[in-house]
């Protein structure tokens, strides 16, 4: 069945991993994305290996990893956009799109004549989405920015990190690009937004996605917290700043989370770590008393905690309805009997032989599942399908755009 996108064609203009993974996204509902990469080089992450994809003898093919994790179902169509024969085969794209993405410098594109304002005079249908580090306006708009910045910035760095007073204590980044990869979702639901309106009205629009802006967003409990109370959020490490005890403890032979949500989960894993006396003592009976005595009672569960292994600690404590769990490695992730039921890893067969790894895509619909279609593209690996076969380029075209280091 075709996927739910299956009508739209997506001309993605976008490098790294904001503007891509929103491209994927709708690739993965079908829509048939075509990817412009700079001939020779293209997507930037092309080039960020090692790691690199095996092929089928185990060698390395130099596909970079990282590139393959954004940009499966879609094809790849080299073009220099600098020059104005490149220029126009663009705008010759997007007039046969519905939607573009971008994430180029803001206002960059209007030297070459594919800004929205442009386009929409031929392609009033078109939504066109760009994605910036600081938004389309303001005294931020013209600078670069990367998703460590807007981590700092957007102030998760200010929550992130073990609290002032311990050991290690500071500002810590979350582990990958974040910023990028929310924003990334968020222009995809916009994207999606913009379409339905466009099949009720015919009308395309212009989306303004902002790497700040969703961090800001994703902070908003945090920032709300702060103007309802004055207070400034600190950072807790893998504490919890009103729940006790919540966080990381040490085991015999690795760390796990116990997550104690309630005093009735406190009063069985009590029974099962052995010590249900904590559970009646005055200064641990209630949630609100917990709190109040946290550096009290933490070091004695710290210290019941090494007397068992991971493994022994999950048993029990999962048998007592007491919510806990690993801390696991990426290996582990993918040994993890609910991912591997849940089909998490897929593997698509490529070109250079060997397979591409990818990671399941979250969306999970019944009626139109997401289908991996297509491995992620080799650059231009699709040159010839998409110019001649969607704009009607001859061999003889192709041939001297070639030549001419167009394509």
């Amino acid at each position: 069945m075709a996927g739910p996108l299956s009508h739209i064609r997506v001309l993605d203009l976008s490098r790294v991993l904001a503007g891509p993974w929103a491209a994927q996204n709708l690739a993965d509902l079908g829509a048939e994305v075509i990817k412009i990469e700079r001939p020779g080089t293209g997507d930037d992450t092309r080039g960020w290996g090692p790691p690199w994809m095996k092929d089928a003898q185990g060698k390395d093919t130099g596909e970079a990893a990282y590139y393959l994790s954004v940009n499966r179902n879609k094809k790849s169509v080299t073009l220099d956009i600098s020059k104005p024969e490149g220029q126009k085969i663009a705008r010759e794209l997007a007039m046969k799109s519905q939607v573009l993405i971008e994430n180029y410098k803001v206002g960059n594109l209007k030297r070459y004549g594919l800004d929205y304002d442009s386009l929409k005079q031929e392609n009033p249908g078109l939504i066109y989405c760009s994605v910036t580090g600081f938004g389309q306006d303001g005294p931020y708009a013209p600078r670069p920015g990367y998703d460590f910045i807007f981590q700092g910035m957007g102030g998760l760095m200010s929550i992130t990190g073990e609290r002032d007073g311990q050991p290690g204590a500071g500002p810590q980044k979350v582990g990958i690009a974040v910023t990028d990869v929310l924003t990334g979702m968020y222009a995809s639901v916009a994207i999606l937004a913009a379409i339905t309106h466009r099949e009720r009205t015919g009308k395309g629009q212009y989306i303004d996605a902002a790497l700040l802006d969703t961090m800001v967003a994703f902070n908003a409990s945090q920032i709300v917290s702060f103007l309802a109370s004055g207070d400034i959020p600190q950072r807790w490490g893998n504490a919890h700043p009103q729940v006790v005890p919540y966080e990381v403890f040490p085991t015999a032979d690795g760390h796990i989370i116990l997550a104690v949500g309630n005093d009735s989960q406190f009063a069985s894993f009590c029974h099962a770590a052995g010590c249900p006396e904590l559970a009646q003592e005055q200064r641990f009976k209630t949630n609100s008393q917990r709190i109040i005595h946290r550096d009290a009672l933490i070091p004695l569960i710290a210290r019941t905690m090494r007397t068992r292994s991971k493994r022994e600690w999950i048993q029990a404590l999962e048998a007592a309805n007491v919510p806990c769990g690993p801390i696991n490695n990426m290996k582990e992730v993918l040994e993890d009997p609910q991912v591997r039921h849940r089909k998490l890893r897929v593997d698509m067969p490529h070109p250079l032989g060997g397979v591409a790894p990818v990671v399941r895509s979250p969306l999970r619909l019944s009626e139109t599942p997401v289908e991996y279609r297509l491995p992620p593209p080799m650059l231009g690996q699709h040159n010839e399908e998409v110019l001649k076969g969607l704009l009607g380029k001859s061999d003889a075209d192709l041939a001297r755009l070639k030549a001419g280091k167009i394509v």
